[in-house]
């Protein structure tokens, strides 16, 4: 078989090993296809009969003129860079990896929040610089510290990343209100509860994304939404960019209404110079970088070699179907 890993270079900029992948085929791995030149992801697919993406699109246009593949793997668990419904037209199995991620995207959406509470790197910076060992005192701070404990985190799309967020936060001593669609009532208790939509809005302290990017979810975060916030909630999104109208979350912020946001995603990526966001006051941007521990890609690869691993032996799994 032969397996084409079109821009292999953010799973694995060289700390793992591709040795299982390489294992059941002949592999050609690039590190970058561009996103833009349909001629040069044909050209690099080829005859492949196995091709695996990250964000490399994969279109009815591509399929139509690589007529060997019969597997598509996405390296990552949203698969909307594949053509899909294209795909099972063509009898091609597609799959994701989901829940490789899980710990280490909840981990980082506390570690937002912690840094809007405490500032940790912009103290840390002031201390080197010098600002300490000036001061009268013997402790200074630049910003408001904010204690977490007694406060309500809302958490939209509760599945298993906003469970692991909502599980620290229980331990940081918050109360956690959970939106989803299809809630697992064995989750509640004392400290953990689902509420609609509207509740969830109107009692967050801090709010929380952990939804997919959906047409119904696409701009959820916007002005009327956030006019049903308290003042001064604090916004989380290391979900999917397009859940915020970001013009909206910009103002919010200017206003003071939204008194800080911490993002891993933005609408477009890489971000553009004209993101709203990147004038706003309090928001703090990260380079999409939640899923990115080794641990965490590591077991992304290792589950990726799964799904093809069981592609060959007829029993794939984690199949992407068609909506």
């Amino acid at each position: 078989m032969k397996i084409v890993v079109l821009d292999g270079y953010t799973l694995n900029p060289g700390d793992i090993s591709w040795s299982g992948l390489e294992k059941l085929g002949d592999c050609i791995i690039y590190d970058r296809t561009s996103l833009t030149d349909t001629d040069e992801i044909i050209s690099r697919i080829g005859n492949a009969e196995a091709v695996f993406t990250n964000k490399t699109p994969i279109h009815a246009k591509v399929l139509e003129n690589c007529p060997n593949i019969r597997y598509i793997g996405v390296l990552a668990t949203g698969y909307n860079v594949v053509d899909v419904k294209a795909a099972a037209e063509k009898n091609i199995t597609v799959t994701n990896v989901p829940s490789y991620g899980t710990a280490a995207v909840g981990q980082f959406a506390i570690a937002l929040l912690l840094e809007i509470c405490h500032h940790i790197g912009h103290h840390n910076q002031a201390v080197h610089e010098g600002k300490w060992e000036q001061n009268d005192d013997w402790c200074f701070w630049d910003y408001p510290l904010i204690e977490l404990a007694g406060k309500t985190m809302g958490i939209i799309g509760y599945g298993r990343i906003g469970q692991a967020t909502g599980k620290i936060a229980q331990a940081l001593g918050m109360r956690v209100l959970a939106y989803d669609a299809y809630p697992d009532m064995t989750l509640e208790c004392e400290s953990c509860q689902y509420a609609d939509l509207e509740e969830v809005l109107r009692n967050a302290d801090v709010l929380a994304l952990h939804c997919p990017l959906f047409p119904e979810t696409e701009g959820l975060i916007h002005k009327d939404s956030i006019r049903k916030l308290k003042d001064g909630v604090i916004i989380l999104n290391n979900s999917r960019g397009p859940l915020i109208v970001e013009n909206d979350l910009a103002e919010a912020l200017k206003s003071g209404k939204v008194a800080a946001a911490g993002l891993d995603v933005v609408s477009t990526e890489p971000i553009q110079p004209d993101n709203p966001l990147l004038n706003a006051p309090n928001c703090f941007i990260t380079p999409h970088i939640s899923w990115a521990p080794r641990e965490s890609r590591q077991r992304l690869m290792d589950i990726a070699v799964n799904n093809l691993k069981a592609y060959i032996e007829g029993c794939p799994v984690n199949i992407v179907t068609v909506k």
